[in-house]
């Protein structure tokens, strides 16, 4: 080749040259971190690496688990309440809302690796066909239920079933010889969110919530009928515990304590116009004197509540700052039974707050700050949250109320410090006055189930030095040394609470809060102020 074809040609070859050595160079470089390259030319994304992973990935993965890891990652990233509910876990998550559950009517719990029947559900399948409280179920549909280290979530996948379906239990009852075979046709369970409706004295009354779910309302809208009937002229609401759960439930819950045409609260999203919920003429205790309980558990529906009353002046709140949710879902069901809940708005109070807390450091710091708290309440501050003056809202009686993170109790009442109360604290921490009460139950039903009502209970049964020695030694057994700085103080407090769960055992609910808040400061505190005034 001459020189001058030479010339013409040697920028070409040398250009060759340049990108096959890039190309080598590059796909050495790759080799050498472990992966190589592969070009997607379709615009799918999420698709094309769903279906590059199922087909090239080291461990076996369906497409459809693959989907449904994306779909979790996915609304995990955008915020804590924005979630992926599969099919397999859609009733668990939905059932407590919807006021009622299709199965077979049971309050159980596991102990010793069997299945203990707590309290039949009045009038459900189960105590229609003569099923008691205190029964173990052995077997179900023929297969052995009991020594198999059976989980809640196995007794609740096997128990529950559409209406009209049948189960059969095997039961072993105390003083019976062998089991007992009953056929059960699975029926609608209703579901409470009202705890327990009573008077604590002759003019106040109590309340506790523990959701907000379809039937709070009506269930809320009898309890105060029932109250007022029998002279409620005061009231204590509690809602400490509730995690929340229908805006809707929330806003009729609130109407019954507002007069009419109050703000209860408005919502506002990117693609959801601003909508307001104002209350009507039909409430039942629109003037009556009113304190409402929150603690760092108290959330969603719950804190709405809390800040119509607030806002609108019309009662005090007392307890601690409730959690800061603030954000509305909006739930999308799948064909295969899986749905999404995503955030869709914010709700405000009255005054215009957003109590939403922030959570763009993530989930895990969302749901810790829970403990921060705690630990700052129980030296007798009432939080380490300064709100700024951006956040600071007046009601129409000039009282300052803050938005940016839950709502603020008027009057603060502390975490109790766990260094007065060791041995007692211990005693619930392990659960070991509730598993004595239980066995203790257990062994005496018979006598215990003479009494029908708490009136009955409460003066017929009481905590007998010999039943209190037995306790102490059934603590020993397990371990639990008696030591600590007040022993009287943990003493009185344990005989309430075995007071309590054996009446929980024998009389539901009724037989358990009026105990309960006999040592509870919190409730204390709520009656004082109605009685007193401050």
């Amino acid at each position: 080749m001459n020189n001058k074809k030479l010339s013409v040609y040697l920028p070409v070859i040398f250009a060759v040259i340049l990108v096959i050595g890039i190309v080598l160079g590059m796909q050495l470089g790759q080799m050498g971190h472990g992966f190589s390259l592969v070009r997607i030319k379709n615009d799918n994304k999420l698709n094309d690496v769903i279906s590059y992973v199922n087909k090239n990935y080291v461990d076996p993965e369906s497409k459809d688990d693959l989907k449904e890891k994306a779909i979790t990652g996915m609304l995990q990233s955008l915020d804590p309440h924005s979630v992926y509910i599969p099919a397999s876990e859609f009733h668990e998550a939905t059932d407590p809302l919807l006021g009622s559950f299709e199965g077979i009517g049971v309050q159980f719990r596991i102990e010793n690796d069997s299945i203990t029947v707590i309290i039949p559900v009045s009038g459900g399948p189960s105590e229609k066909v003569g099923i008691k409280a205190g029964d173990r179920i052995v077997t179900i549909d023929g297969k052995k239920a009991a020594g198999i280290k059976i989980t809640n979530s196995d007794v609740l996948h096997k128990l529950k079933g559409k209406k009209g379906t049948t189960v059969k239990i095997g039961i072993y009852r105390r003083g019976l010889p062998g089991l007992t075979d009953y056929t059960i046709i699975r029926d609608v369970i209703p579901t409470y969110s009202l705890d327990i409706a009573y008077m604590v004295t002759a003019g106040i009354g109590y309340i506790r919530l523990s959701n907000f779910s379809a039937k709070t309302h009506e269930e809320i809208h009898n309890a105060l009928k029932k109250l007022n009937s029998m002279g409620m002229k005061k009231l204590v609401l509690d809602l400490r515990g509730n995690g929340g759960g229908y805006l809707q439930a929330a806003i009729d819950v609130a109407d019954e304590f507002l007069p009419t045409g109050k703000l209860i609260v408005y919502t506002q999203g990117k693609n959801h116009p601003r909508e307001y919920a104002y209350s009507t003429a039909n409430g039942l205790f629109e003037t009556g004197d009113l304190t409402l309980l929150l603690d760092e558990w108290s959330a969603s529906a719950s804190e709405i509540v809390a800040g119509a009353i607030q806002d609108n002046d019309r009662g005090e709140i007392i307890g601690r700052r409730s959690f800061g949710k603030g954000l509305v879902q909006e739930q999308l069901d799948f064909k295969d039974g899986s749905a999404i809940r995503l955030t869709v708005a914010r709700y405000y109070t009255p005054t215009g707050r957003c109590i939403q807390k922030p959570y763009k450091n993530g989930t895990e710091d969302y749901y810790n700050q829970y403990y921060h708290r705690i630990l700052d309440t129980e030296t007798g501050k009432p939080d380490s949250v300064r709100f700024p003056d951006s956040l600071k809202f007046t009601t129409p009686k000039g009282k300052i109320v803050y938005g940016g993170g839950g709502i603020q109790p008027d009057i603060f009442v502390p975490v109790e410090k766990d260094s007065l109360l060791k041995y007692y604290t211990t005693l619930i921490n392990k659960g070991t006055i509730y598993q004595y009460a239980f066995e203790y139950t257990d062994r005496y039903r018979k006598d215990l189930n003479q009494n029908k009502t708490f009136e009955q209970y409460d003066k017929n049964f009481r905590i007998t030095d010999p039943i209190y020695e037995e306790f102490l030694k059934y603590a020993g057994s397990k371990g639990i040394k008696r030591e600590g700085k007040d022993l009287a103080a943990s003493d009185a407090r344990i005989k309430v609470m075995l007071k309590a769960y054996i009446g929980r055992n024998i009389l539901d609910n009724p037989g358990f809060y009026p105990y309960l808040n006999n040592i509870d400061l919190t409730f204390h505190r709520a009656v004082d102020y109605l009685e007193k005034g401050k």
